[in-house]
């Protein structure tokens, strides 16, 4: 085979507290590379806000991933990139991610070879670094599907979650912008020790709640002290649509990776209520929205 395209799903970064450490695939939307070996050029983009997207391939973060991943198999060889977008850029739902793991998957294939989902996040981490930084929590769960904890990136330690069958998210994305490495530079490289060991219990408590489907708990612990208030600010009525998707009977909300979108963590009952709550908070702000399952399933060929 000289010729591969696969599907990468989109995800919802941090998923409140966990911030760099949990990731959660989601089904729906998401971007598809393919990889053509034996050409070169531009990277061809298409679909949603494809003129946002580099295309000289040395800027591209799915030509960089697919390029570290012919390098890891030690292979010279020239390569087309076509990328359909599905994802929004800058939308906080892990398009850069989406687009290295797709990208880096789709090299392995083209070359018949046989990549490791560790191998396939390591060369999409080269792409993931070029836009916002070197961090899993986007990367892990659009390779393996579902919620992922990243314990290490040097070597890769990526655990595979638990989550509860009739768990879903409901999400809005406001029609602004939000740039990964802007929205990093605002957090304190430093924190007290107070409010690191809350982080901490509320992220282990987490992930307690996706294990045993415990609602409650999932409310009580999806509350992010590090990021979520410095980020809130970017986006419009948060706060308000915040406490609409609480007050309908979401287990818990907060910003899906960077933002703009507002992710609710929602079971099978109460997911449209608490969706039609988040856009009626959100007033006439321009926004996308939609109910969305956890993606079972990573990255793969189509």
């Amino acid at each position: 085979m000289s010729r591969a395209t696969v599907f990468a799903p989109g995800s919802v970064g941090n998923v409140g507290p966990g911030f760099d450490i949990l990731g959660m695939a989601v089904d729906g939307a998401g971007d598809t590379v393919t990889v053509e070996l034996g050409k070169s050029g531009p990277v061809i983009v298409r679909g949603r806000d494809a003129a946002l997207v580099p295309t000289d391939p040395a800027k591209n973060a799915a030509s960089i991933a697919a390029n570290a991943m012919i390098k890891k198999r030690q292979q010279a060889a020239a390569l087309q990139i076509t990328i359909d977008k599905g994802l929004p850029v800058s939308g906080g739902m892990g398009g850069s991610a989406a687009s290295s793991v797709a990208g880096a998957c789709a090299a392995a294939l083209a070359m018949d070879a046989k990549a490791s989902p560790e191998e396939i996040m390591t060369a999409a981490l080269e792409g993931e670094m070029f836009v916002s930084g070197r961090h899993l929590d986007n990367i892990a769960p659009i390779t393996l599907g579902g919620l992922v904890l990243s314990r290490s990136i040097e070597p890769i330690d990526a655990i595979p979650l638990k989550v509860p069958d009739h768990w879903s998210v409901a999400l809005i994305t406001p029609r602004v912008r939000i740039e990964t490495k802007q929205a990093r530079a605002i957090l304190p490289l430093q924190w007290d020790r107070a409010s690191w060991i809350q982080q901490m219990a509320n992220t282990t408590a987490l992930v307690a709640a996706f294990a045993n489907g415990d609602g409650a708990l999932a409310r009580r612990a999806l509350d992010d002290l590090y990021a979520e208030p410095r980020r809130a600010p970017m986006i419009p009525r948060f706060a308000e649509v915040k406490r609409a998707a609480l007050d309908a009977g979401a287990f818990g909300c907060s910003i899906s990776g960077s933002g703009p979108t507002i992710f609710a963590i929602v079971d099978t009952v109460t997911s449209r209520p608490v969706l039609d709550a988040m856009r009626k908070a959100l007033g006439d702000v321009e926004s996308e929205s939609r109910i969305a399952e956890i993606a079972r399933k990573g990255a793969h060929p189509v």
